[in-house]
């Protein structure tokens, strides 16, 4: 596409070549006669120069008044233009009458050769009213600003041709911005300038699509092109490059549907196919593989006269390479030369890339052979192809024989080690790489931080550790900075691949420092925390402080949540204390305080469980659903219960649903308080959420069962059953336990024949349970039977058994078993407690042995329990 210098329009394609030949033999005329005429004026200016000089009378009358006889004359005497208007413009005889024809003239000359000056010239022209309704002079003074960049200029002059000249806008002005944006590469700004060549209501011509739809094709600009395509079809105007471009950035981009669209788009605005739509048609199908389609489209192309270029046997090549039909390749090869084309370097790597991608290395080396020969160096896509088959292959020395290749012919070193990773890595053969990098390549990765990084990574990647440590090992550089980031990536990557040993032993390998590296402590913290290797997690943590290492909040996480882990709650507790006391601008992130507020109940810190709820509210922050489960869940033996019950509310108005836990545990904070109604709504709502589980009423039988509410308790149990739930051990457990505090035996025994029926076995809780009721009325019988029953389901004994026994020998008058049980205890190994010893005080009161009993209680504290 061309633009005139002169009349700055770029033609359309419907014009012929004679006719623009014809035009520009007229210019030529035009101009060779202006120049005539001018030589004329100014021989005619010298004589009359001369013959004033030679008379005194005429310099006399010249002297009385004077009339500037040029532009520059009369810019100093105090024109219009003033200053700005410095023009060596003595040849000219300008003057304000000067026609617009002539001062165009003028401004076309100065364009040529002196921006400035044509600008000055164009803003006297506007002073002395020489711009009404010229489009010429604009146009050329347009070509100008869009030389300077100068587009808000540019726009201005379109907005004054409109208000101010009143000129009548056409294409020519908006395509002589846009070319200027075509030849810059500036398609943001051209698609400005078409938007307000649509707003003046100017209709484009072929032209100004060409130009848009080549520059959106430079610069991928797939949005503005469909866009531009659209309104072309829209207005009827044929185009064939603006087709051409749209299949091209379809394909680029991979967007073959689209591309098959705009074929069809061809089709349906009956467009002659060029050349370049030929092209584009064999690329839009080569590309995709559709090997019937292309070659339909070439004998089409032969039909319709079009003699295949070089270019279109490239496509046909590769386009066959990529269906993986070789032989086609191969024909279309060999047609190629008898048509008398040579082929080229795209040729030979076309075939390259095909033959690699049918597996068949002989082929493909042959034409890399053929490519060398000729004089042309393979892409980097064709080595890779031959060295991927040389992996697969196994064939090592062919790779080293490439390698050398690649470094005669100039390919740099960092190229060469991506070209190999990238090769062996999908061939899965990265062992084999120690052996290929034994050259002047190796040194280079040895001296490279970038390429050394990429090698070790690639091998910690497939878990070739050894190989990692070598090259880490042998390196040149010296960057403590870099190091210690290599190696925290290296430690991240196995740690995320599931390697954990393997960051252990990169961590092993790392070159230690007096200053620990925060980040990669952390990471390995958390790594020996996953691996159980608690102790030097503990060491790493140790040397962090003892280093006056500063922790972050992602740090003291880290520690934290190794400590909960590992069982060390009052550690845990003591990192979260020196966070708060020393770190006092760190604020603890969402999952953090989760954390704190796992460990705090774990430890039974009800009162910090309080305090860390108050500060969870004052920082006003909007809870998730996680944290309104993990609030409830952890707070719920240090809140109030109407507080939990705020909570719950507030975290369902929000339209969160609590979990099953969470569930359980309001259940459990309702039926403690004997709100049971609350506890019911609780229920009910769970159920229609399918979150209640046997746990759910277990809850509430034993809060019915401490509450004496036997009526509903039973009917828990019914509508436990009724909903496909087993009567669970710990319901039954529940029962009984209930039945015989107060005396109900027997509603006891039914409860017992029941378990025996369902096969339920007895735990402790049933042998404690039971032990403790037949105590209580002296029955030892009944006890030793439990006992018995105990010993032969295999169960010994626990502390709570020894003492509730303790308590029955003490209430049965066995005040010898009972001090017999504590020798019992000490010898099976249960350390007895402080109620051990205060029932068997209770008991030697009850026989009235009160020096025994004060012997024991003296004994208490001396041990001091």
């Amino acid at each position: 596409i061309t633009v005139s210098n002169l009349e700055n329009d770029v033609p359309d394609s419907s014009e012929s070549k004679s006719n623009l030949d014809s035009r520009k033999k007229n210019r030529d005329f035009t101009a060779q006669g202006k120049d005539v005429s001018k030589q004329c004026r100014i021989a005619k200016m010298w004589r009359e120069h001369k013959k004033q000089s030679l008379d005194p009378h005429l310099q006399s009358k010249k002297s009385r008044k004077v009339r500037p006889t040029s532009l520059q004359q009369r810019a100093s005497s105090g024109s219009a233009l003033g200053s700005e208007t410095d023009l060596c413009l003595d040849s000219w005889d300008v003057r304000p009458e000067e026609t617009i024809e002539r001062c165009n003239m003028i401004l076309e000359r100065l364009e040529k050769s002196d921006d400035s000056k044509a600008i000055s010239f164009f803003k006297w022209m506007r002073l002395n009213q020489k711009l009404k309704k010229n489009v010429i002079a604009h146009n050329v003074i347009l070509r100008v600003l869009t030389r300077k960049d100068d587009w808000d200029g540019a726009e201005g002059l379109v907005k004054e041709m409109v208000s101010d000249s009143g000129c009548l806008l056409n294409y020519q002005i908006f395509n002589t911005v846009i070319y200027a944006c075509y030849k810059k590469g500036l398609s943001d700004v051209a698609t400005r300038w078409f938007k307000m060549m649509l707003n003046y209501q100017v209709d484009p011509n072929v032209a100004t699509y060409g130009m848009l739809m080549s520059l959106y094709q430079k610069n991928w600009a797939v949005e503005e092109a469909e866009s531009t395509l659209t309104h072309m079809r829209k207005l009827k105007i044929t185009c064939n490059s603006a087709y051409s471009s749209m299949i091209t950035i379809y394909i680029r981009l991979g967007l073959y549907k689209k591309a098959e669209d705009v074929v069809g788009f061809l089709r349906d605005d009956q467009v002659v196919l060029d050349q370049q739509n030929w092209l584009a048609l064999l690329n839009a199908y080569c590309q995709q593989g559709k090997l019937p389609e292309a070659e339909q489209t070439w004998l089409s192309m032969m039909e319709a006269g079009f003699r295949p270029s070089l270019v279109a046997y490239n496509t046909m090549i590769t386009g066959c390479g990529r269906a993986s039909r070789m032989d086609h390749a191969e024909k279309f090869y060999f047609n190629l030369r008898e048509e008398g084309l040579e082929p080229d370097e795209t040729t030979y790597r076309s075939l390259i890339e095909g033959w690699g991608r049918a597996g068949n290395y002989i082929q493909a080396d042959s034409y890399y052979k053929e490519l060398r020969r000729i004089g042309f160096n393979p892409s980097s896509s064709n080595l890779f192809t031959l060295i991927k088959l040389q992996a697969l292959n196994e064939d090592s020395e062919g790779s080293v024989k490439y390698v050398d290749d690649m470094m005669s012919g100039g390919v740099s070193e960092s190229s060469i080690i991506g070209i190999l990773l990238r090769a062996y890595g999908e061939a899965n053969r990265l062992d084999r790489l120690p052996f290929i990098l034994e050259t002047t390549v190796y040194n280079y990765v040895c001296r490279c931080q970038t390429s050394g990084t990429a090698l070790v990574s690639a091998y910690v990647k497939r878990g070739f550790i050894d190989e990692a440590l070598k090259v880490l090992k042998d390196k040149l550089w010296d960057d403590p900075v870099f190091e210690d980031n290599l190696y925290h990536l290296l430690i991240c990557s196995c740690k995320d691949a599931g390697h954990l040993e393997n960051a252990v032993r990169v961590f092993t390998h790392m070159p230690k420092s007096d200053k620990p590296n925060l980040n990669i402590y952390c990471t390995m913290i958390d790594v020996f925390s996953k691996t159980s290797m608690f102790s030097e997690a503990d060491t790493l943590y140790s040397e962090l402080i003892a280093s006056g290492t500063k922790l972050d909040m992602i740090a003291f996480s880290i520690v934290i949540r190794m400590y909960s882990k590992s069982g060390s709650l009052n550690k845990a507790c003591n990192v979260i204390d020196s966070m708060t006391r020393y770190s006092s601008d760190i604020v603890p992130d969402v999952y953090l305080l989760r954390d704190m507020l796992r460990i705090y109940q774990q430890c039974g810190m009800n009162e910090r469980l309080s305090d860390l709820y108050g500060q969870l509210l004052k920082r006003g922050e909007i809870w998730d659903q996680e944290m309104y489960n993990c609030i409830i869940n952890c707070c719920s033996n240090a809140l109030p219960v109407d507080e939990l019950s705020r909570l719950l509310e507030e975290m369902l108005h929000r339209g969160f649903i609590p979990n099953t836990i969470t569930l359980n545990v309001m259940l459990d904070a309702y039926g403690k308080s004997r709100l049971f109604e609350k506890a019911r709504k609780v229920f009910w709502m769970g159920k229609k959420q399918g979150l209640i589980d046997v746990i759910s009423y277990n809850i509430l039988i034993s809060a019915y069962g401490k509450n004496k509410c036997f009526d509903r308790m039973t009917a828990t149990v019914k509508q436990m059953q009724f909903d496909g739930f087993s009567v669970s051990l710990e319901a039954y457990n529940c029962m009984l336990d209930a039945y015989g505090k107060e005396g109900e035996m027997e509603k006891l025994r039914s409860i017992l024949q029941l378990m025996k029926a369902s096969n339920c076995k007895s735990d402790h809780y049933t042998g404690n349970i039971l032990i403790n009721i037949y105590g209580m009325k002296g029955w030892i019988e009944e006890v030793s039977e439990v006992l018995m029953e105990l010993k032969e389901s295999g169960i010994r004994p626990d502390l709570c058994s020894y003492n509730t026994l303790i308590k029955a020998y003490g209430i049965a008058g066995m005040v010898e078993d009972a001090v017999g049980l504590v020798k019992e205890m000490r010898d099976k190994g249960v350390e007895p407690d402080r109620v051990t010893y205060i029932n068997l005080i209770a008991a030697l009161r009850r026989n009235d042995l009160f020096l025994e009993a004060v012997k024991w209680s003296l004994w208490m504290k001396q041990q001091g329990l």
